[in-house]
């Protein structure tokens, strides 16, 4: 199968899944909560992970497989193929407003990104992207952001670095930037960024669900991926996550040491 015919395959699958949840976006949800309360699961979750392994497991049965909700495998490399599952991202959203809320997935290959996808299920926009050919927006090529700098930009932050750690090289971030925005969902932030919309995103102890198809994004269109450090992101663990232009990450990094 070619990259090409398993990018059509993996949107066949993403769009019978939006066709699902249109289907039972009015039913009452089976809500658990995890680790804490706004660390929520609900069937929908299980669900749409449990589909998604099932047609890979069909379709490429010697393939590797993380899930957030646990129907993949254990694993502790990247050798190889391996798929990366985020059923929906913003389960709190999800529950709480049925929108701002994605569908996310990633294919790594020996810990590289061939494809990534985030389905912004409520606008019906399916961005996607294959190595060494862009991102695109159901279907439409997306261009290189302008390479702002972070006086020039506003910048989105995830709600919990904002409220659990120390603050004081992110208040200078924010300060140095034309505003803060939240969406409470790392697919969507990392749209804002792809899109253009803000020059950076800060999120703190993301899992690789959260950030795997977000890596791949950056790379096609020439943006910058790291941790708070300035270090490449680890699929195998959590991660302060700095998405950004190159113009604005050495300065977001350089405020951030005061943390």
């Amino acid at each position: 199968m070619s990259i090409e015919e398993l990018d059509s395959l993996i949107k066949k699958w993403l769009y019978e899944i939006k066709e699902y949840l249109a289907a039972n976006k009015d039913k009452v949800l089976e809500v658990e909560q995890k680790t804490a309360d706004n660390d929520l699961v609900t069937e929908m979750d299980k669900f749409i992970e449990e589909r998604l392994v099932s047609n890979i497991r069909e379709h490429f049965p010697e393939d590797k497989i993380v899930g957030e909700e646990g129907f993949g495998d254990e694993i502790s490399s990247l050798e190889g193929r391996v798929w990366i599952i985020d059923p929906i991202d913003g389960t709190l959203n999800f529950v709480k407003q049925q929108e701002n809320f994605a569908v996310m997935l990633a294919l790594y290959d020996d810990g590289i990104g061939q494809l990534a996808y985030v389905f912004d299920v409520t606008d019906n926009k399916l961005y996607s992207a294959i190595k060494n050919k862009g991102v695109s927006c159901n279907g439409k090529q997306l261009k290189k952001p302008q390479d702002l700098t972070l006086s020039e930009g506003l910048i989105a932050s995830s709600s919990a670095l904002m409220i659990k750690n120390n603050t004081s090289g992110l208040k200078a971030i924010a300060e140095s930037s034309l505003g803060v925005r939240m969406l409470g969902s790392a697919g969507l932030e990392t749209l804002e960024v792809v899109k253009g919309n803000v020059v950076a995103y800060l999120a703190s102890n993301l899992k690789p669900w959260d950030i795997a198809p977000g890596i791949v994004f950056m790379k096609e269109l020439g943006l910058t991926a790291t941790d708070f450090n300035g270090n490449s992101l680890d699929l195998l663990s959590n991660n302060n996550l700095l998405l950004s232009t190159n113009k604005a990450h050495g300065e977001i990094v350089d405020l951030l040491k005061e943390i």
